[in-house]
């Protein structure tokens, strides 16, 4: 079925939205380093997320997942994830203040040594992660010290939004592709050469195979692990996690995802990441609709290649 077109509503509502959001990013890059990312953290937190109704699904995701866990700390962990994404959307706006920051920032993990060795012998990498901290710190560190690392996105639904965001992950290094035929003919083309590239792999793509994620079925995207096995590149995991502070990170490499099936593959990354979620689930987006068209309601049992 084609899609719909947006009505003339839903297309003026895109374009006030955007003007509002540029109108908040381009007064809080006027303020000093600390005092941005506190401002945004604050409007995600008080103001857009409740309004857009993002607030709203991070408690029934958590309910879900948690279904033990009290309203309180449902509500505490949700508001960190909106501060989070806040402080997240501008700094990935603040350009070199932001960069310069992360150049700074020591590399951790058994993955260090294999993506120097990697980049030695010209071997294609496939760097995953999820929407987890701000996983632009992390390709910005590692851009920093010479490596040059592409990235395949998805489209925002709001075209106007769009626009100006992918400028903004351009300026970090590296090429971006668009999620489509065209944007993966580049994205393959870049990791035959001998490339990196950056996948997020912790969203919902229909008709994929459902794996366990924080003990819940969720379907889960292969095309990390299959790209991997097709052209024999690395499968790295990692992340960069906030600090206390709200501004520092630390930036960890994971040791490489032994290739296997792609099941295999993906249930391993699921696992690692679900791993840091537990441990700081504030800093995990919990405003996506991870967990639909899984069969994932309460009480559902995954099936058995995924226990």
């Amino acid at each position: 079925m084609a899609k719909r077109g947006k009505s003339w509503g839903e297309t003026a509502g895109d374009w006030l939205s955007d003007r509002a959001v540029r109108l908040l990013i381009g007064a809080a890059l006027r303020l000093p380093y600390a005092r941005r990312l506190a401002l945004v953290g604050w409007a995600m937190r008080r103001l857009v997320a409740p309004l857009a109704g993002y607030r709203a699904r991070a408690l029934a995701n958590l309910a879900h997942v948690f279904p033990q866990m009290p309203l309180a700390e449902r509500k505490r962990i949700a508001a960190g994830v909106a501060e989070n994404v806040g402080r997240s959307l501008i700094e990935n706006y603040s350009g070199a203040e932001f960069t310069g920051r992360m150049a700074q920032l020591p590399l951790q993990g058994a993955g260090v040594a294999a993506l120097e060795a990697a980049r030695a012998a010209g071997q294609p990498v496939i760097l995953v992660t999820g929407h987890f901290g701000n996983y632009e710190a992390a390709r910005a560190a590692l851009v920093a010290r010479g490596y040059d690392i592409g990235g395949l996105y998805r489209p925002m639904k709001n075209s106007y939004f769009n626009a100006h965001y992918v400028k903004t992950m351009e300026s970090f290094g590296g090429p971006v592709f668009a999620q489509g035929r065209r944007g993966t003919a580049g994205f393959v083309r870049h990791l035959r050469a001998g490339g990196m590239l950056v996948l997020l792999f912790d969203q919902h793509v229909r008709k994929e195979p459902v794996l366990d994620f924080l003990g819940q079925p969720a379907r889960t995207p292969t095309s990390s692990a299959d790209l991997a096995l097709r052209y024999g590149a690395l499968l790295l995991p990692f992340y960069a996690t906030r600090g206390e502070d709200g501004q520092s990170f630390t930036v960890e490499l994971e040791a490489p995802v032994p290739h296997g099936t792609p099941e295999a593959m993906m249930q391993a990354l699921n696992d690692g990441l679900a791993a840091r979620v537990r441990a700081r689930p504030e800093q995990w987006f919990w405003f996506h609709n991870r967990w639909k068209g899984a069969g994932d309601g309460p009480g559902k049992k995954l099936p058995r290649k995924a226990r």
